[in-house]
């Protein structure tokens, strides 16, 4: 599995939030919906986006930023200008006191804002991301990266302004493929940049270690050793073993297992599988063997699990 397929494989945008806010300064949007994963594209003027750690970006036309919640930032024409408006989770907006503003600054499908003509126009998209998947590989991502417009050259984001304010059949549909593409394009160009892919990035292009990833990703319910893995990618045991570890940070087992139990996680939530299912589709003999396990890791039994979804 393409590591990037990966992130968005258990996490893929299914009616996702997308607004277009148009904004005339002074603005500032207090941010605190507790979004596990925000992309915030600028079509037009200038922002600011500022996370509570202090960081402070300008953004420009065509800038992509990705923010990993759930922590609040702030998007403002300047970094000093107070708060006026306060996102809550669920996307309710009101102001400092409370006082619901959804309505108020309605423009339109999708839009929202100050007025239609003004001078500022950023999309935002929000996932919701409770996959453990999705959770192992976020957790790599820094709180804040910034793709800026003349260093991807998108088309994306003008085709996402585009759309997200028509209101069609199968519309839905259409945006959370649009913003996923965002995200995995900025993603994609991020990682690009010296130093800057996490070691699970850098180690899936590696000619040894990428193979048995994908392996183990994508064939977790056989029965894999060390030496089974080796044999499959060409390589010794020890070189395997040695090599896996450096660049993924845990020896290949110890990957499988978590990897494993983070799929049955996921697939635990769907309503139709069953224990014994899942524990042959993750490569457990015996309900029993994947409950054991589960509890050990998780901290609570797979039915527990699934009842706190």
């Amino acid at each position: 599995m393409d590591p990037l397929v990966g992130l968005l494989d258990g996490a893929r945008a299914r009616g996702a939030f997308l607004l277009r806010s148009m904004l005339d300064p002074p603005f500032a949007l207090r941010i605190e919906d507790r979004a596990p994963l925000t992309v915030v594209a600028l079509v037009r003027g200038t922002a600011w986006v500022a996370p509570d750690d202090g960081t402070q970006v300008r953004l420009g036309p065509g800038d992509v930023a990705v923010l990993r919640g759930p922590d609040g930032y702030l998007v403002a024409d300047d970094p000093v200008t107070p708060p006026q408006v306060v996102i809550h989770p669920g996307q309710r907006c009101t102001t400092l006191w409370g006082e619901p503003l959804a309505e108020t600054m309605a423009l339109g499908v999708r839009t929202w804002g100050t007025g239609a003509g003004a001078t500022t126009v950023l999309l935002t998209g929000t996932y919701q991301l409770p996959g453990e998947l999705s959770r192992r590989l976020l957790t790599a991502l820094p709180p804040l990266l910034v793709v800026d417009g003349e260093e991807w050259r998108s088309p994306l984001v003008p085709l996402l302004a585009d759309e997200v304010t028509r209101d069609e059949p199968g519309q839905e549909a259409v945006l959370d493929r649009l913003l996923d593409l965002v995200l995995i394009a900025a993603l994609r160009t991020f990682f690009a940049r010296p130093g800057a892919a996490p070691a699970w990035y850098v180690a899936a292009a590696d000619p040894v270690v990428g193979p048995a990833l994908r392996l183990l990703q994508n064939e977790p319910a056989r029965p894999w050793t060390v030496a089974a893995l080796a044999a499959e990618v060409g390589v010794s045991r020890a070189a395997l073993a040695r090599r896996f570890t450096e660049l993924v940070g845990e020896p290949p087992m110890t990957f499988l297992t978590g990897w494993r139990l983070a799929l049955a996680a996921d697939l635990l939530r769907e309503p139709d599988a069953t224990l014994g299912a899942v524990a042959r589709k993750v490569g457990y003999g015996s309900p029993f063997a994947l409950s054991s396990a589960f509890r050990r890791v998780h901290g609570v039994s797979p039915r527990e699990h699934r009842l706190a979804r």
